[in-house]
């Protein structure tokens, strides 16, 4: 079972996302000095459930995904920026010490078998969130069109990184992303964002019903 680099994070990031990060803490700078030294750079995030990115310590979810490295800039001092994109998703089977940077045993984990999930479930799922974009616009006088906020969404190759492309464009709390992340079908991902949609929603009219 492949040992990887680890990147905890304070967000849950879904695959197909865009990835910036600057890297200055040391076990950071070393994981990029290895991770450089390969041919495919490329680790492990997760979400950090309790604690911070910074100084260790913290707790980690188990699910998460791998960032490849498209993209560096080496100052030379122990910085680096970074653009990484985010590709597999992974499982956790054991945490290694971190020794010097965060590591773990993963395995990739693809979609298990489940419900088919139809092109109209999903296209009701970008109605809803194309209201909901309008919705805020016009509370706050702007001209916005939902749907270019989720242009390019169903370009994706199959439902599943369609689902993940419209999870990425909800302003949703970081427990609903894990919970889309972490969903073990496709049509559990489309119960997931369903769920996060109609939170939002309710949030959304409550937060302009007091304005």
């Amino acid at each position: 079972m492949p040992i990887s680099p680890m990147f905890p994070l304070e967000q849950a990031m879904l695959p197909g996302e865009e990835l910036p990060l600057r890297i200055f803490e040391p076990r950071y700078t070393a994981l990029v000095s290895d991770c450089l030294a390969t041919d495919d750079p490329s680790f492990g995030v997760v979400l950090i459930e309790a604690g911070r990115e910074v100084g260790g310590g913290d707790t980690r979810s188990d699910v998460g995904a791998m960032a490849h490295i498209t993209d560096v800039a080496d100052f030379g001092d122990g910085r680096y920026r970074l653009k990484c994109v985010m590709a597999e998703r992974i499982r956790v089977i054991e945490w290694h010490p971190d020794n010097p940077y965060p590591q773990a045993a993963i395995e990739v984990w693809p979609d298990e078998p489940g419900e088919p999930v139809s092109v109209d479930a999903i296209r009701d799922i970008e109605d809803r969130m194309a209201a909901l974009f309008e919705r805020i616009a016009r509370a706050r006088g702007a001209d916005i069109a939902g749907r270019d906020i989720l242009a390019g969404a169903d370009d994706a190759p199959d439902a599943a990184m369609w689902l993940y492309g419209l999870a990425a464009r909800l302003p949703m709390g970081q427990a609903d992303r894990y919970a889309v992340l972490a969903a073990p079908t496709v049509a559990a991902r489309l119960a997931a964002l369903n769920e996060a949609l109609e939170t939002v929603s309710a949030m959304v009219e409550f937060q302009l019903s007091g304005e």
